[in-house]
C-alpha cells in the first residue's frame, strides 16, 4: 500500500534543491548597478549625438 504523504516527503528535498540551484551568481567582473546605469547614460548620450546615414553627404554634387 502506498502512503499518501510519501509524495510530500519526496517533493520537499526536490524543491529545496531547485531553490538552491536557481540563484544565478554574479560574475566577479560584472558591472555594479551604478556602473550599469552610467553605461546606459553614456550610450544614450552617444545616441543623441549620432548622425543618421541619411544626413551623410559623400561629397558628390547633385
Amino acid at each position: 500500500m502506498i502512503r499518501p504523504d510519501r509524495g510530500a516527503r519526496l517533493a520537499l528535498p526536490f524543491l529545496l534543491l531547485l531553490a538552491a540551484c536557481s540563484a544565478e551568481p554574479t560574475a566577479p567582473d560584472a558591472p555594479s548597478a551604478d556602473e550599469d546605469q552610467q553605461l546606459n547614460d553614456a550610450a544614450a548620450m552617444l545616441d543623441a549625438n549620432s548622425v543618421s546615414l541619411d544626413n551623410v553627404n559623400d561629397g558628390a554634387v547633385q
